[in-house]
This record gives C-alpha cells, sequence and structure tokens, in this order.
C-alpha cells in the first residue's frame, strides 16, 4: 500500500482548484525534484572531477621527481659514459660492469681500462656493507678513467638508456646481493638483485642492437650439499644450502633460457672465496683482521664431527684474469631485435685456486702477518646456509680459458694485510706471539 503523504502532496484536498492548477503544482515538484537531482549530479561530478586532477597531479608530482632526483641523464651525462666507453686498443671492446663499486667489479674494471677497454660502470651503493668503501673504490675507477654509474640493475628506463647511448659489445654482470648468511635476515633481498635484477638486465641485452655477449657471476655456492670432491661443473646442482646459493643456480636457469630463446651468448663464472685488498668487510678474513687488530675475540666455527671447515680461497687477481679471459672468449650473441637467428654460445666454468685450506690455518697466516696474537672462540657451525668445505676442480677453465691461480693463501693474504694497514691508516708496531 502506497503511503498516503504521496497521494495527498500530488492531489490537493482544497474543493473548487482547477485541473490546471494541480498540473502546475505537479510541475513545480518535479522541476524542484530534478533540479535536486541535477545539483547532486553536478556536484558529483566535481568531486570525480576533482579526484582525477588530484591524482593526476601526484603522479605527475611523482614522475617528476623520479627526473628531477635521478643521479643520471643529460647531456653532460651521456658525454662522461661515451668518454668513459671509448676503446683506446685494437680491436678493444665495450663493456658495461654492473656492481663496479664492488669487490670483485671494481678490480676487473680497473684491468680492462687499463689495457685500453671501454668501460662504464653500474652500482647502486646499496648499504649491506659500508658503502664509504664503495665510494672509495668509485674514486679509485675515477681515477682510471672508469665512470659508475650510480643506480640500480633492476631499473629498465636506465639500461635502456644505457644501451641506447653506447653499443656495448659485452656485460660483465657482478651485482649481486652477496652473502650466504644475511638471506635469512632479509631474504627479499636476494630475490630482488639476483634474480629479479637478473632478468631485468637480460630483457635490457636481448632487445639491445647489438645484443652483447654477457659474461656473469655465479657461485661455488651452487653446489650445495654436493660431496663429491674438488667440485666439477658436471656435478649435480640441485640441493642448494642456502637461499643465495638458490637465488645463483636459479640464475643459471634463468640465463640459459635467455640464451636458447633470444641468442644471448652467456659466460657463468662459478667464483670460490675471492679474497684479497679492497675486499667485502662481512668476509672471514676480512672481518678476522679487523678483530685481530682491535683486540676483540674471532669466532672459529667447526662441523659437528669436529673437523675444520675448509675453504678454496681465490685471490681477486686470479679471478680478475678468469674473467678477463671470458669476456675474452666469449663469442658474439646471435640474436637481432629480440630474435634468435641461430644457437648461441653457453658456458660455465669454474673459478677457484684447488688448494682449500681449513679456517684455523688461516687464522694462524694472518696472526703472522698482523703479528698479534687472536682471540679465537671456537663453536659448532649453525644451520645457517654455510657449507663444510668447497674444492673446485678447474680443469674445464684451465683448458678453454687459459685460466691458472698462482696466489697461494700466504701470499695473498700478506698483500690484503698491507692494503688494509695502509687503507685504515694503522701504524702497526711488531709484536711477540
Amino acid at each position: 500500500m502506497k503511503p498516503r503523504v504521496l497521494e495527498d502532496d500530488l492531489f490537493p484536498s482544497t474543493p473548487g482548484k482547477v485541473k490546471i492548477e494541480r498540473t502546475h503544482a505537479l510541475n513545480r515538484k518535479l522541476h524542484r525534484c530534478f533540479a535536486s537531482t541535477s545539483t547532486l549530479f553536478l556536484w558529483a561530478l566535481l568531486l570525480i572531477a576533482l579526484t582525477a586532477s588530484y591524482l593526476s597531479f601526484q603522479s605527475f608530482v611523482a614522475t617528476s621527481s623520479r627526473y628531477l632526483t635521478a643521479s643520471w641523464g643529460g647531456h653532460h651525462w651521456e658525454r662522461q659514459i661515451r668518454a668513459s666507453a671509448a676503446v683506446t686498443r685494437p680491436d678493444g671492446i665495450t663493456v658495461l660492469v654492473t656492481g663496479a663499486a664492488g669487490f670483485v667489479g671494481s678490480h676487473v674494471s680497473i684491468a680492462l681500462r687499463r689495457r685500453g677497454d671501454g668501460v662504464v660502470g653500474l652500482d647502486n651503493f646499496n648499504a649491506y656493507y659500508d658503502p664509504s668503501l664503495k665510494k672509495a673504490r668509485k674514486a679509485l675507477l675515477d681515477s682510471h678513467g672508469v665512470f659508475v654509474v650510480e643506480g640500480d640493475v633492476n631499473d629498465a628506463r636506465l639500461l635502456a638508456k644505457l644501451f641506447d647511448t653506447v653499443p656495448f659489445t659485452h656485460v660483465m654482470h657482478l651485482a649481486a646481493q652477496a652473502g650466504v648468511r644475511y638471506a635469512i635476515e632479509n631474504p627479499a633481498s636476494y630475490v630482488h638483485s639476483n634474480v629479479a635484477g637478473l632478468v631485468t638486465l637480460l630483457e635490457a641485452c636481448k632487445s639491445a642492437d647489438p645484443q652483447p655477449a654477457v659474461v656473469w657471476a655465479s657461485s661455488s655456492s651452487v653446489y650445495g650439499l654436493n660431496d663429491k670432491v674438488p667440485f666439477s661443473e658436471s656435478h649435480r646442482t640441485d640441493r642448494p644450502a642456502s637461499l643465495y646459493a638458490a637465488t645463483k643456480k636459479a640464475g643459471e636457469e634463468i640465463t640459459h633460457v635467455y640464451n636458447h630463446i633470444y641468442g644471448l651468448s652467456i659466460t657463468g663464472l662459478r667464483f670460490f672465496t675471492v679474497y684479497g685488498p679492497w675486499g667485502r668487510p662481512d668476509m672471514a678474513y676480512y672481518s678476522f683482521t679487523r678483530n685481530i687488530l682491535q683486540g676483540k675475540p674471532i669466532t672459529v666455527y667447526r662441523r659437528r664431527d669436529g673437523a675444520d671447515l675448509a675453504r678454496d680461497f681465490t685471490y681477486i687477481d686470479d679471478i680478475v684474469r678468469g674473467c678477463v679471459a671470458a669476456l675474452d672468449t666469449a663469442e658474439a650473441s646471435t640474436g637481432s631485435g629480440g630474435k634468435k637467428r641461430r644457437p648461441a654460445q653457453y658456458r660455465i666454468y669454474n673459478l677457484g685456486n684447488t688448494s682449500p685450506v681449513t679456517v684455523p690455518a688461516l687464522v694462524r697466516i694472518l696472526e703472522r702477518h698482523l703479528k698479534v696474537k687472536a682471540k679465537k672462540h671456537v663453536v659448532e657451525m649453525p644451520g645457517n646456509g654455510d657449507v663444510p668445505f668447497t674444492h673446485a676442480n678447474i680443469s674445464s677453465a684451465r683448458a678453454e680459458l687459459g685460466y691458472k691461480p698462482t696466489t697461494n693463501l700466504d701470499a695473498g693474504l700478506k698483500k690484503f694485510v698491507k692494503w688494509y694497514l695502509s687503507y685504515y691508516g694503522y701504524r702497526h708496531d711488531s709484536k711477540s706471539l
């Protein structure tokens, strides 16, 4: 039943009213109704317009902010890139080195530049360890004429700009989230850098014209729980012991896909415990040196069965020679416009020293070169992803790259200690052990 009030409003009850008056009253009511509806509609349109304008403005501000705050771009920046990429020797190569302000990246960049190759660096200078060390490496690179772009390998727009500015013949991909134990604290950083970052870079490479040959850093960690020694490239790598190892193994599979589908020339290098001057502070030999000099105890891990841990420590100069040899023997990619024309080269090599040394032996060498006795705290190795030993079989790298390590751990640590004392300003007096 309809409410009575509606009927009363539409039809006046006063007798004698003419029909036209009732019509006018109805029209006035309808006009007020439609006028009210139109007003609401206009207000709604205004609100929508204001909201859209605000969102567009926010998007404009965000985009403008990215352009204004970017540490790259512009004519001066492009001139610096081209100058750094200039080749000064016959048949030289032009290399984009990612992670250029890192340990291995800085050494490889300088080695290439010294022999006359064009080198452009890329690094995001993250705070995984003291960024001041990375800035110091950047200053060293600057002194050798290597320009380092501050940016992230996940930035597709930046990568596209770099490849548009310089026709790189090679990419030396060394940018990565390093460290086994840190993955427990910040797992997302490993996926971001080691997986997503690698894919972003490979996307840029497969679309580049010309496509560059890619050499990249895998890791000995991919051998995981493998107990066959020495580790050979033919051994299984499907049982990683850490997230770091898993991301590096994923990288090997991802690079194979881009080689197979797009014709990218790919060479993966499995590094074995690299050490030396300008190294990473999170590495055992580096932190041991710091704590020994500061009179602090060092933690030395042992296996659960009481056996000592052992590593195939590889000096930085040997690793650099392996990296450069991989670049020199890399064949050209076979794709164009993102399409493969024919099969492309795909290789994986171990780069190690082939002489594992126990951690206690490492400590004794440091004690001798530092002339300070270490305060050792020996504990059982926790289940944090570390493996008990590493040992590289380098027969493939020796045969195909001419790789031959020449620096043993004693000689290498002597050079590291000399650099460490100089870099951190120690005036070291001899002490009896």
